[in-house]
């Protein structure tokens, strides 16, 4: 059992509401969970999701995973996926979050990176088998020692959890929660290449206080969130908000437009958590008539050099907070005025909520001498970002550069010289963005040579999701299959998707 906080920890939160409000509902599941993986859709209390947080965690320890070990998650936005993070942090295992798109090739170099442990996938998500792509990246991983997966039809080695949520066992493990300790890894893509970002229980709940106070969610809201949870910004954004305002959580699995606005209003949602572009598009389509209960929605931006040249907020039944993503170096959030424009951002130090006297310090903002936007503050690891130490290829000693005390999100930035406002005007030099999603560009040249003479693989600039992917082959049915068979996600197969031909 847990032995005491040394300081809050995610479990902690959880542990916090489940004594005040036991009964209350806590998480439920997307309406479409049946055709998305197969399994009925659930609604659990905190009790009932203490029950199955306590299983699940019993099972991991049972299966040997010591304390402090890294097990890997490859979950769509459902129920499983929130209760198998609090699970692992129940157990004293650190959760890495690997995006549901991510196949063999991506898979395979995440849990050789992070030294996993564990994987713990669906069987199937919108008809794709997952449960055999985690076996075979786990084949490829010699740390791994334990593989387990919700559903049904699991391959032959897997660990049913569903069989450990129908069965519990009674065991616990007992350390002291420290919310300085390792708690979660994701992954992002820089200049230098791909690098695993760890975070402790502290820069979580500092991650998820930026958003929640900056948005004003009240206490005990109905929230829906409709954003991927599998990233440091889509998991503060949706549990660490959703514990820290202990209400209700509500998932959907992007994206089902008629679905979405269905769940909205039967769980009387007053709070949504979706993709920018998105909380936009509801606004033009008359937010107020579709969603009349609606009155906070939280827009992550991917690309948050758009916000400045966004449409005006026009909703006037809730309020908009822009919440700035930089892959998975940070974030900060404002909220618009009643003038629904976005609200001006200066450099320098921002409280949470922002422009409020006397808040703590959520993060700061400031211009890099190369012209880029730089972070710093309580959510922010500057050492997961820490350039390479130079190679010494001489008997001379070189001495090494003075270290950064912020991360350096690679994003182009200026300020105004009348207002003083800082603008973030481009996306990183050589890095794409494809929704959630971020590639070298080089990648993408070497992936293209893969397919033989004549094959091209880009990426194209596109106002909702940064850029999308076009590819051209002699033959894209081969180039579908070679991508596919190399392990690569489907944003790069279906980028050599056939296209119809223009009328004559």
């Amino acid at each position: 059992m847990i032995q005491s906080n040394a300081s809050p920890t995610v479990e902690g939160l959880f542990r916090r509401i489940l004594a005040r409000r036991p009964d209350a509902l806590a998480l439920i599941d997307p309406v479409n969970k049946p055709r998305v993986t197969g399994q009925a859709a659930k609604r659990l209390t905190f009790a009932q999701a203490d029950l199955a947080i306590s299983a699940l965690s019993a099972h991991f320890i049972d299966a040997g995973l010591p304390p402090n070990s890294v097990i890997a998650i490859h979950l769509p936005n459902t129920v499983e996926f929130m209760l198998t993070v609090l699970a692992a942090h129940r157990a004293g295992l650190i959760v890495a979050l690997l995006p549901q798109l991510w196949r063999q090739a991506e898979l395979t170099v995440a849990l050789n990176r992070t030294g996993a442990r564990a994987v713990v996938t669906m069987s199937r998500i919108d008809g794709v088998n997952h449960a055999d792509l985690a076996m075979n990246a786990a084949a490829e991983a010699f740390s791994i020692r334990h593989v387990c997966g919700f559903g049904d039809n699991l391959p032959e080695g897997m660990a049913s959890l569903d069989h450990a949520l129908a069965h519990p066992s009674d065991t616990t493990r007992e350390f002291i929660q420290d919310g300085r300790k390792a708690a979660m890894i994701s992954f992002d893509v820089t200049a230098d290449g791909f690098c695993a970002v760890p975070r402790t229980h502290l820069n979580l709940i500092a991650g998820g206080l930026a958003v929640f106070l900056e948005s004003n969610v009240a206490q005990s809201p109905r929230m829906m969130s409709a954003f991927a949870p599998s990233s440091f910004a889509g998991l503060t954004s949706s549990l660490l908000v959703w514990l820290l305002a202990g209400g209700t959580l509500a998932l959907h699995q992007p994206f089902d437009g008629d679905v979405f606005e269905q769940q909205v209003n039967n769980d009387n949602c007053d709070t949504l958590v979706v993709p920018a572009q998105l909380a936009l598009r509801l606004a033009e389509n008359d937010l107020p008539g579709c969603l009349p209960r609606v009155r906070h929605v939280i827009g992550l931006w991917r690309a948050p050099e758009q916000i400045a040249s966004s449409p005006t907020w026009t909703a006037a039944n809730a309020t908009l907070t822009d919440v700035y993503l930089f892959g998975e170096a940070g974030l900060f959030g404002a909220r618009r005025g009643a003038d629904g424009v976005p609200a001006p951002i200066l450099p320098g130090p921002h409280g949470a909520p922002r422009n409020v006297a006397g808040s703590s310090v959520a993060g700061e903002t400031l211009i890099t001498p190369k012209g880029t936007l730089g972070l710093r503050g309580p959510m922010v690891t500057i050492a997961a970002y820490a350039p390479p130490a130079p190679a010494r290829d001489s008997l001379m000693s070189t001495p090494a550069p003075p270290p950064c005390d912020y991360v350096d999100t690679e994003y182009a930035a200026r300020l105004d010289r009348t207002t003083g406002t800082l603008f973030i005007t481009a996306p990183p030099s050589g890095t794409m963005a494809v929704g959630g999603y971020r590639f070298l560009a080089q990648d993408l040249q070497e992936w293209g040579k893969r397919l033989g003479q004549g094959a091209l693989l880009t990426a194209l600039p596109d106002r909702l999701s940064g850029y999308r992917l076009a590819g051209r082959a002699q033959d894209n049915a081969r180039a579908r299959e070679a991508l596919a068979e190399l392990g690569l996600n489907p944003l790069m197969v279906e980028a050599f998707r056939d296209r119809p031909s223009a009328p004559d």
